[in-house]
């Protein structure tokens, strides 16, 4: 690594402390949901508006689309200044990129268990464009232009310094990290792993045609892009990671003391238990012996098949799972199921909350704490007011806390 890239590594060694004055005693939290066993409350990503954007709050961009759009999706009144003015603009220029994500900082209180992290992401699945698909900018989305049209005569996957999409990318975390000096993350971006990355340079349907009519040739194409995956995660990693070895990971809001991975399979709604099996779960044993830290990101109905191949892989430390777009969010009892089966497993549990309003959440949210216990969960919230947020944590410190959860007790039983 050169001189410089290694000064950029220093400066998170100031402490975080700008935005978010009690990151100490969150870090520790952090570090005991790892090992499933936090005390207190359970861990919650709580965003709170400070009060001068509440009349904003609720609004909607004056010009229509996304410009006045930042972070979840809320409208903040951003300063005509900071809108994006085209797509390299939003998703390539550090400058601008960290001033947005300042503007959200000096606007909004990190409470709980919630630190600042920006992202800087090419969109979910970078390591496609890294290995030749090109990219596709849109206000609202990302997206990977597969290429290949069959698997005949191309190369073996390498890791490629050269390449364009990496070049790039690399140098905007740099660049984004040195602007950060300190006061908040750069995240781990989205790299993606195993057959997902194939299915981007494929095309979804045709991998899976090539599963059936080539099986031996994509069982040796997930390995390749197994043995990349920490080839790149690695330079990356060396420029975000803190003075613990720890590093947050992009739109989970997640971090880790050491090497912090989300790993996942959304292929895996259109694969059967036995391919699965045979071809991504070796994979994912395999990438999570080099991580001290693990989210499996579990997507979609169709995937809850491969909750028992999963939960084998001892190296996936907690599980967050999604219902799929638009579907409710994940304090549902029908997800019992997927809960039930990770926290007998010895995994904590990662929640997103969303359905209904304020006070649905609450009460959704108890039901949950009172069968799975506080020592393993995590709850992100969507942005919510100041007073709300107070009210919300205040009502966890009283009724949530040191809760071991009746399925929990069962399990001893």
């Amino acid at each position: 690594m050169s001189e410089h890239r290694t000064n950029v590594v220093e400066d998170m060694r100031v402490p975080l402390t700008r935005y978010k004055k009690d990151w100490e005693a969150v870090k520790e939290k952090w570090t005991n949901y790892w090992q499933h066993k936090n005390t207190g409350r359970p861990l919650m990503g709580v965003i709170a508006r400070k009060p001068e954007l509440e009349p904003f709050a609720d609004g909607a961009p004056a010009e229509g689309g996304y410009r006045d759009q930042i972070c979840q999706g809320r409208y903040y009144n951003l300063p005509e200044e900071l809108k994006w003015k085209d797509m390299e603009d939003k998703y390539q220029n550090a400058e601008r990129i960290v001033a947005r994500y300042r503007y959200f900082c000096e606007t909004h209180e990190f409470l709980a268990e919630s630190f600042p992290n920006l992202n800087v992401d090419f969109g979910p699945g970078s390591l496609a464009s890294y290995l030749g698909c090109d990219i596709g900018f849109n206000e609202d989305t990302v997206w990977f232009k597969h290429f290949l049209e069959d698997w005949e005569g191309v190369p073996d996957l390498v890791f490629d310094p050269d390449n364009k999409w990496f070049k790039k990318h690399i140098q905007l975390v740099e660049d984004c990290r040195k602007l950060a000096n300190g006061d908040f993350y750069v995240d781990m971006p989205d790299l993606m792993e195993n057959i997902d990355v194939l299915s981007s340079m494929r095309g979804a349907q045709d991998i899976l045609y090539d599963i059936i009519d080539e099986p031996e040739e994509i069982a040796r194409r997930v390995g390749q892009v197994t043995d990349l995956y920490y080839e790149y995660f690695d330079r990356f990693y060396d420029l975000i990671k803190d003075d613990q070895g720890g590093n947050a990971y992009t739109v989970f809001q997640i971090w880790g003391p050491g090497r912090t991975v989300k790993l996942q399979c959304d292929c895996s709604a259109m694969i059967g238990p036995d391919d699965f099996r045979e071809y991504i779960q070796p994979s994912l044993i395999e990438q999570s012996r080099h991580a001290d830290h693990v989210l499996y990101h579990l997507d979609g109905k169709e995937c809850i098949r491969h909750m028992d191949a999963l939960m084998e892989i001892d190296g996936i430390d907690a599980l967050q799972w999604t219902s799929g777009d638009a579907g409710p969010d994940g304090t549902l009892p029908d997800w019992d199921v997927i809960y039930d089966k990770a926290i007998a497993a010895g995994k904590s549990i990662w929640v997103k909350v969303y359905s209904g309003g304020f006070e649905d959440w609450i009460k959704n949210v108890e039901r949950l704490v009172m069968k799975y216990g506080s020592h393993s969960m995590y709850l992100l919230f969507p942005e919510m007011s100041l007073e709300q947020a107070h009210t919300l944590i205040d009502y966890a410190d009283k009724h949530w806390s040191d809760v071991k959860g009746s399925f929990c007790e069962s399990l001893k039983q």
